[in-house]
């Protein structure tokens, strides 16, 4: 959903009734974390509160990432770039962190 005009705060008390566990700002955007049971009530609460919301699709969020150092970071991107080529594979989820500095080393 667009934040223009719009603070975190205002979001969290328009869904935090209806089962969202937290609201993310992302600049240009706000993410709303709940249950995946909770997600039709959380959308419905956005839009009784007049809210207009660009995707409300379920994903996998680990509870725990892994930090990579650049090593590890480069056979990771691998791993993942081969299971995305399988027409098999359908989605791939990972819990593993990378900073910014780290990437810049493991694609360069």
């Amino acid at each position: 959903m667009s934040s223009a005009g719009t603070s975190e705060d205002d979001v969290l008390m328009a869904v935090l009734d209806a089962g969202a566990e937290e609201v993310n700002d992302l600049g240009e955007s706000f993410e709303i974390v709940c249950e995946p049971g909770d997600l039709v009530a959380v959308r419905t609460a956005l839009q009784e509160a007049g809210y207009d919301y660009e995707s409300a699709e379920l994903s996998f969020q680990p509870s725990v990432s892994v930090p990579l150092d650049a090593e590890g970071a480069k056979k990771i991107f691998k791993l993942i770039d081969a299971l995305e080529d399988s027409d098999d594979v359908q989605n791939v989820y990972a819990n593993f962190d990378v900073s910014d500095e780290v990437m810049a080393e493991a694609t360069a």
